[in-house]
């Protein structure tokens, strides 16, 4: 059922105001190991095909350290995730953010939602200045996301990985905390 059929359904700000974000938990495995493995979604991130249940349980068990990880919900199902990575040292005022929405619900809002309360998070309660994310160059639904909450494009790398048989070129972009 995608989210923009919208026969018998409350209107789009109503669905969104019934969306729920929250961090991601253990038990959200195996929901999460289906996002991730759907064309879609593994299209615009560095995942190879058909990952392994166990190694989605094993990072689930093992965060990062000051990780924080988030699921969003729709009627109990897990339609987007997003993570904030925090780095050490020199850089412990930078982090780098990722994330993703499941292929039935993109442009609906959901990537919208999850990054507000990312970047909520990391300029409110983590005092993270730097956000920086990589994100293939054409994955324009992407794009515009990041660019509506102030993420600059600060380079490109050239065929920085390879995806369904070629190479495939990335930006490098950042969004500075004033």
């Amino acid at each position: 059922m995608k989210l923009n059929e919208d026969r018998g359904k409350p209107p789009r700000r109503e669905r969104l105001e019934r969306l729920v974000v929250r961090a991601v938990r253990a038990t959200d495995a195996e929901a999460l190991d289906a996002l991730i493995n759907m064309p879609g979604y593994r299209h615009g991130t560095l995942r190879v095909p058909y990952q392994r249940l166990e190694e989605t349980r094993k990072r689930l068990e093992n965060p990062t350290l000051g990780a924080m990880n988030l699921v969003a919900l729709y009627e109990d199902r897990i339609v987007g995730t997003g993570g904030i990575n925090r780095f050490s040292d020199r850089r412990q005022h930078a982090a780098s953010l990722g994330m993703g929405v499941h292929d039935d619900y993109v442009g609906q809002g959901i990537g919208s939602v999850l990054m507000s309360e990312m970047v909520k998070a990391a300029d409110d309660w983590l005092d993270i200045r730097r956000l920086e994310l990589t994100v293939f160059i054409d994955n324009e639904p992407a794009l515009a996301l990041y660019r509506k909450f102030g993420f600059e494009t600060e380079g490109i790398l050239r065929a920085f990985a390879f995806r369904e048989g070629r190479y495939v070129d990335a930006y490098s972009m950042a969004r500075l905390r004033a």
